[in-house]
This record gives structure tokens, C-alpha cells and sequence, in this order.
């Protein structure tokens, strides 16, 4: 999609209300981040799995809030700002209704992790960021078919205490009405600062498949999520 094709998509979307930003099945991924070689890289779409219930069958569990949350992130696809430096990573799932094992649509996902150093645009409270400035965040509805998708770079590791690292992750609040809100983390399978990790749960860790755009690589992960009845 062209800068003045998304430009123009954005503008109707907000004429239209939040309910425009649910992403169609077949949306097509617009990767452009900085690779490790300095070039911008982007992808075509990409083959979306069919709507099957994840196996096993299990709701999905609860993590930790963090002190890094911030309200009323915009409503986009692309989590980090344009050429963001980091390697690229592209998050997709589907939203379940636990009892009816089936897709929900609509409901709303909020996303925010670290930049590729481990630094949240708000965790320097003599530097916080600027009313409406939103880096790393944002929010996202399913489409008809429970389906999401953002794109993203590879958040860093941090420290948080004098031999205590948390290891990369992505935070996720997901709402809908008539369902427990879930406050949940996802992670990267095989890391090795997820084992020693008090916060990390296994269940919650993704693996990460790579694919090869011209000399550049990009990072590929499909995370269900699973929400149970109120």
C-alpha cells in the first residue's frame, strides 16, 4: 500500500469512526524498518493460517500490568514509528471465545512493549513523552474472523534490579463486553532470559519463524489469545 493509498485509508477510517479500524483478513503487511544493515525493508502479505481453535484447548493466562501502561494509544497497525531501528517482527493471531470455541470480532487489543534497547517512551519520569506522542504502542480491533495483526520491531531486554533482566516481550490488554478483561504478556520462545525470569510463563511464549526479504530478515508470530466469559 502506498503512503498516499494508507494516508487516504486513515482519513475515511477516522471519518468513520474506530469501528473502520478492524483489519480484513487479507490485509496486507507494510513492514518499513530500518534492517541491520541500514536499508528499509518490507514484505508482501502473507499466507493467513484458516480459523481453527489453538490446541490446547486452555484460556489464556494472566500476566502482569507493568508500570510502562499508558491510555488511549491510537488506533494503527504498526505499533513502533516509521523506520524504527530494530529487526522487524510481525505479530498475528486470532481472538477466541473459550466456552463457544469459536473467532471474536471487534474486540479491542491494546499493544505496548520496549524499543529495541529495552527502553518504554515513558519509563524516564524527568523525560516524559509529549501529550498525544504515542512510540510503541497502539491499539487494534478483530476483524469478522477474530483476526489481528501489527507490525513491530524486536522489543529489548531490561534490567530490573542489580543481577534481574526481563526478557523481550510484548504487553497485551484485551477487552470485550461480556468477557473478563485479559492483562496478559507474550514472549519469545527460546530465549535465554526467559527461564530465570519470575514473570515468565511458558504458556505465553511464541515461536518465531524468519523469512528472508532480499538481504534482510524478518520475524514472523502467530499469537492466539483466548478470553473467557465474565
Amino acid at each position: 500500500m502506498s503512503n498516499a493509498t494508507r494516508r487516504e485509508f486513515l482519513q475515511s477510517a477516522l471519518a468513520g469512526g474506530i469501528g473502520a479500524f478492524c483489519l480484513p483478513a487479507n490485509a496486507q503487511p507494510t513492514l518499513t524498518n530500518i534492517g541491520p544493515s541500514g536499508v528499509p525493508i518490507s514484505i508482501s502479505a502473507l499466507p493467513i493460517p484458516e480459523v481453527k481453535f489453538p490446541v490446547p484447548v486452555s484460556a489464556t493466562e494472566e500476566n502482569i500490568l507493568g508500570p510502562y501502561y499508558r491510555e488511549l494509544a491510537p488506533y494503527r497497525a504498526k505499533v513502533t514509528p516509521p523506520l524504527e531501528p530494530g529487526q522487524s517482527l510481525l505479530i498475528r493471531g486470532r481472538v477466541w471465545d473459550f466456552a463457544a470455541k469459536k473467532p471474536l470480532s471487534g474486540v479491542v487489543l491494546d499493544v505496548w512493549q520496549a524499543n529495541s534497547k529495552g527502553s518504554y517512551d515513558n519509563d524516564n519520569p524527568k523525560s516524559p513523552p509529549a501529550s498525544g506522542l504515542f512510540h510503541n504502542r497502539a491499539r487494534m480491533i478483530t476483524d469478522e474472523s477474530g483476526y489481528y495483526e501489527f507490525e513491530t520491531i524486536h522489543p529489548g531486554a531490561y534490567q530490573i534490579g542489580p543481577e534481574a533482566w526481563r526478557p523481550p516481550h510484548i504487553h497485551f490488554m484485551v477487552r470485550q463486553a461480556g468477557f473478563k478483561k485479559l492483562v496478559t504478556q507474550m514472549y519469545f520462545l527460546g530465549d535465554k532470559l526467559n527461564k530465570p525470569d519470575q514473570f515468565f510463563l511458558p504458556s505465553l511464549a511464541v515461536a518465531i519463524k524468519e523469512l528472508k526479504v532480499g538481504k534482510e530478515k524478518v520475524e514472523l508470530g502467530w499469537f492466539d489469545i483466548v478470553l473467557q466469559k465474565e
